[in-house]
């Protein structure tokens, strides 16, 4: 009981995806796919524990 909102809106999910079209940019899809393009380093920069990012407290 109380499940046909959630069906209802997991079906129309399924459905916009299936049938929408969706712009895919297959050339950085492949490189992605490849390890190629650019590499975002800046993980561990939004870490404060990583290491090197440790800042001791006085």
């Amino acid at each position: 009981m109380g499940r046909g909102r959630a069906k209802a809106k997991q079906t129309k999910v399924a459905r916009d995806l299936k049938y929408d079209s969706h712009e895919i940019d297959l050339k950085k899809l492949a490189d992605e796919l490849h390890g190629e393009g650019e590499r975002n380093s800046s993980f561990d920069d939004d870490d404060p524990f990583a290491e090197g990012n440790y800042i001791s407290r006085a």
